[in-house]
């Protein structure tokens, strides 16, 4: 499974096995940016609760990002779930 969606929002799937195939690389390349997207919106996020001043939309943006980036980093889990050996 790739790391994102068809436009009709269904996955996408890879059919080869070489690792180091362009689509293969492609798709690592994107997992890991998903990932370091994540490390950075936690980052961001972790300063808001922290942050007395931080008003509602803050707390709102703070926290939507934070869903955003837990879906892809979930996303990327279930992509590499079945690549792993058995």
């Amino acid at each position: 499974m790739l790391p994102w969606n068809s436009p009709e929002g269904r996955p996408c799937y890879l059919s080869t096995e070489d690792p180091g195939s362009r689509m293969s690389r492609l798709a690592d390349e994107v997992e890991a940016e998903m990932v370091e997207s994540g490390t950075a919106v936690l980052f961001g996020a972790e300063a808001v609760p922290a942050d007395p001043a931080a008003g509602e939309v803050a707390v709102r943006f703070a926290l939507t990002r934070a869903v955003e980036s837990l879906r892809d980093v979930l996303r990327v889990a279930e992509c590499r779930q079945g690549r792993a050996p058995a």
